[in-house]
């Protein structure tokens, strides 16, 4: 029997990268999961998966949050674990970054997670349990990234902090994992660059880059009953970047 055997879990950007493991992983281990994203082509992969069924969803959009967490509901009768993990990112230098872009990265990495929880929480505390795990980034707690990506992040932490207080007398729990560099689609474009990938490499007392799995296997103790006494926490996976 896998760790969390029978559970209903909700994973957003689910087709691919981060998101993508923590699907298999979970499918692995027992659970019944919905891997939300908006690539309609990777959703088709995704859903050929054992225990895995693919849904379309553009997190920055409440009425197709409404409608995926009815639809889960109805078909499965419960919703045990969200992750909110979809997410964008932005080479952008903080000079060129105008109120467009602000507008975009903080719908969708900002808003996004915040509407998953408040479409969610109401159908976990009626079970009075539920796990919920919000993927921030290592921006959030160090000076690395002065652009609207770590804002972003930034909202992120500061609404799951605020969502365990508020969800946690009902039984739900609400973690916050902080990656550093994790080797997925969207930071292949570092190795373009092998001097920069070096140099990261060197700043990080692990000496390597993240992988898919690292992430993958935190966001699984967290949404298996293991870690029921664990609500309000912020992991960081990032290799001890930020501890220096």
């Amino acid at each position: 029997m896998g760790r969390i055997h029978n559970k209903v879990a909700i994973i957003t950007g689910g087709a691919s990268g981060i998101g993508e493991r923590m699907v298999d992983l979970f499918s692995k281990e027992g659970a019944i999961v919905i891997a939300a994203d908006i690539n309609e082509e990777a959703l088709e992969k995704a859903s050929q998966k054992e225990n895995v069924y693919g849904m379309k969803l553009n997190v920055a959009s409440e009425e197709e949050w409404k409608e995926l967490v009815k639809e889960v509901k109805d078909r499965f009768g419960r919703i045990d674990i969200l992750v909110n993990n979809a997410g964008i990112s932005s080479e952008k230098p903080y000079q060129e970054i105008n109120i467009d872009d602000w507008g975009k990265m903080l719908s969708i990495n900002g808003f996004g997670p915040f509407a998953g929880m408040k479409h969610v929480a109401p159908y976990m505390t009626e079970q009075k349990k539920g796990s919920i795990i919000n993927i921030s980034s290592y921006t959030a707690q160090i000076g690395q990234g002065f652009n609207h990506y770590s804002a972003s992040k930034g909202a992120v932490r500061a609404v799951s902090k605020a969502a365990a207080t508020t969800f946690g007398r009902q039984g739900v729990r609400v973690n916050t994992l902080f990656p550093g560099i994790i080797e997925t689609p969207m930071t292949k474009s570092l190795e373009d660059s092998k001097e920069l990938l070096g140099r990261l490499v060197q700043a990080t007392p692990l000496q390597r880059l993240g992988q898919p799995e690292d992430i993958a296997n935190a966001a699984l103790f967290l949404a298996s009953d293991e870690s029921s006494f664990i609500t309000g926490a912020e992991l960081v996976i990032d290799g001890g970047f930020s501890a220096q």
